[in-house]
């Protein structure tokens, strides 16, 4: 919704893992057709659903590598949508950006806190989402780092796996909270500015509010369990907690 600009327009086409799906879901007919358009072009097998409830069945059957999630929704809204699909085991992981009219800050901050990959807001160039989407496959396939164990004080990341444990423990993390969680796990002690943390975990030069990132430390701290290991850095941001006793 929203009467977004756009034109049927993309850069030329690169090479992508063969036939990767990314499930649009979007009741602006004319908005879905030049996503389908320019995402086949990009070579991604394309699947659209015109509302909420049917964009949740498709996402649930079809489990693709990426999903367009429109806020404003018939039958199920976009926030929905996003709390059912974080909420299911086998479809937490799916990286989702949400694309939506709305420019309330509260909106940015619900929709992160819900688990949300990315936030784009109508107009958007295609151009930009392609090369946002494509950053997304990225991290998700963990092609930046070979190291794949990090380990401290109790906190263990497989980033090969993409799972994270706490004394055993797994966590129930979104793809965001395991990028937020390793960049800090990587390096104890350093203090990290909010905007450092978000350019790790959402991605370099995308525009964020300050107050997403409190979100996602807030509750990455609930779900670690121990709220003492990541250290609000006052007039700075966060660290993770370097050693026993450390103050």
């Amino acid at each position: 919704m929203g009467g977004s600009t756009l034109t049927a327009v993309s850069a030329t086409p690169t090479t992508v893992t063969p036939r990767a799906r990314v499930l649009v879901i979007e009741d602006e007919r004319g908005l879905t057709e030049v996503l389908t358009y320019n995402l086949q072009r990009e070579g991604y097998e394309t699947f659209v659903a015109h509302d909420g409830q049917e964009g949740l069945r498709k996402a649930q059957t079809l489990l693709p590598e990426l999903i367009l999630l429109d806020l404003m929704l018939p039958i199920m809204n976009g926030l929905e949508v996003c709390r059912q699909l974080k909420a299911g085991e086998r479809t937490r992981d799916i990286p989702i950006v949400m694309l939506t009219a709305k420019t309330e800050e509260t909106d940015q901050v619900v929709g992160f806190s819900m688990g949300a990959d990315d936030y784009v807001n109508k107009p958007f160039s295609v151009k930009a989402l392609m090369a946002r989407i494509k950053a997304l496959q990225r991290r998700r396939d963990g092609t930046s780092d070979p190291s794949s164990l990090l380990e401290h004080m109790g906190v263990r990341i497989d980033r090969l796996r993409h799972r994270a444990f706490v004394g055993g423990k797994e966590l129930n993390l979104t793809p965001t909270e395991f990028r937020l969680l390793e960049c800090l796990l990587r390096q104890p002690g350093r203090a990290f500015t909010r905007h450092q943390l978000m350019d790790a975990a959402i991605g370099d030069g995308q525009i964020v509010l300050e107050r997403t990132i409190d979100v996602h430390i807030k509750t990455l701290r609930k779900k670690i369990g121990d709220p003492d290991l990541i250290e609000t850095v006052r007039g700075v941001g966060y660290r993770f907690r370097e050693a026993e006793g450390q103050v």
